[in-house]
């Protein structure tokens, strides 16, 4: 099951951002101006945040397999359909309707993490799906380009071609999640009749010692909200460190963004494929969630800001430490919510803290780049946003969440 969800997420990431590696020329063909532009890359965001309630709601009722493969098909087919989108008003609805697509996939598996594995497991399978971001971007980077290469195939640009192949190996992704995602571990097609029994207790257990499972009672928890703003500074790191990587690097190494300076910027996603596989199962083997998740955006903040500080190979070096950290908080921040909630409260309570997240990567652009226009300093917007990981990883530790017992279980087929 990981491997696939790992996949799927790929290709959510990677159709979501295309759109940034195609922008110089699609805008030149296109005529589209940089207030269009940001106004469709921004509002994919707005769309995201505000259906993920409803979405995962939704997908309670209808079941895992037809939500996800449905939601798959949809954003495989709109991503696409950007190849045709050659006006103001055709992209801003395929941006639109594309952040109406994605709104249910990665609430909707958190959510279905949560229904088939047990606490203690639960950070290192997050991990293995958060493992998806840092793929898209250092594999992706090179299939997109390479992509790009086709103008004039058949007459067509290049980020014509980028658009209908990327989409349609979302498309194939979500025909094949059809056929292979199962929705309850007792429809489970690759579990004995004894490890289902097992697995089924242990959920049913511990979905006992939960404390909220209605939607009313989960938006009235203060935790609940603790961890919505926890989600929002972390996501604030994330894009307002992604959307500029490029050319800070290219900054430090006194280059143009070119090859060079994109071979050096997949470092810190290498660094963090690695901290996403260890961290996350650190975090199972030793129970701990809270001091865990803390020192990691801790360690993120601090990266950010040396970045900053440092010279050019110790600012690398800080990049690592905080892609690491803003990575690998991630799968160990979200069995949280998982731990606390139930029923009802998790479908809607994980849409609620996912939109959250969304303002804060809608908003971190911004705030960097008022940072470093109002204290004339690029330093001062990678301090900012340290600041705001900082935050996040006080408010981590005054939670109250409990210990999880660290064992190895049969729900990793």
């Amino acid at each position: 099951m990981e491997d696939v969800k790992l996949a799927l997420y790929v290709l959510a990431f990677l159709d979501r951002s295309n759109i940034g590696f195609a922008k110089q020329t699609y805008q030149i063909d296109t005529g589209l101006s940089n207030e269009a532009y940001a106004l469709g890359a921004g509002i994919f965001f707005v769309v995201y945040a505000f259906l993920g309630v409803p979405a995962n709601l939704l997908m309670r009722k209808l079941g895992a397999r037809t939500w996800i493969g449905t939601t798959t098909l949809l954003w495989g087919f709109l991503s696409a359909a950007m190849a045709w989108a050659d006006t103001e008003a055709k992209f801003l609805i395929v941006r639109t309707l594309l952040g109406a697509a994605e709104a249910g996939f990665f609430p909707g598996m958190i959510y279905l993490t949560s229904q088939w594995f047990p606490q203690r497991n639960r950070a290192s399978i997050m991990g293995l799906f958060y493992m998806g971001a840092p793929l898209a971007l250092t594999l992706g980077s090179p299939l997109s380009g390479a992509l790009l290469e086709m103008h004039g195939f058949m007459g067509h640009p290049g980020w014509f071609w980028m658009f209908v192949i990327e989409g349609l190996l979302a498309v194939g992704a979500g025909v094949f999640t059809f056929f292979w995602l199962d929705d309850t571990p007792e429809q489970a097609r690759f579990l004995s009749k004894e490890e289902k029994t097992l697995l089924i207790n242990q959920l049913a257990s511990e979905e006992q010692q939960k404390v909220t499972s209605r939607l009313s009672d989960a938006l009235r928890n203060g935790r609940v909200w603790q961890l919505a703003i926890i989600y929002l500074t972390i996501q604030v790191a994330v894009y307002g460190l992604i959307f500029f990587l490029p050319t800070q690097v290219a900054a430090l190494l006194g280059t143009k963004v070119g090859f060079t300076a994109s071979v050096v910027t997949a470092i810190p996603w290498g660094a963090a494929l690695f901290g996403t596989w260890l961290i996350p199962r650190y975090s199972d083997k030793t129970g701990e969630r809270r001091n865990v998740a803390a020192l990691t955006l801790l360690a993120a903040g601090i990266g950010i800001g040396l970045s900053g500080l440092l010279s050019p190979v110790l600012a690398i070096v800080a990049l690592c430490v905080a892609a690491i950290g803003f990575i690998a908080v991630q799968p160990v921040f979200w069995t949280m919510p998982t731990q606390l909630l139930s029923g009802t409260a998790l479908a809607a309570g994980i849409g609620f803290v996912n939109l959250f997240g969304a303002v804060g990567g809608f908003i971190a652009p911004i705030l960097r780049v008022k940072a470093e226009t109002l204290f004339a300093s690029d330093a001062a917007g990678l301090l900012t946003l340290a600041a705001v990981a900082v935050i996040g990883s006080l408010i981590i530790f005054t939670l109250r969440v409990n210990r999880t017992v660290a064992q190895t279980d049969v729900a990793h087929h």
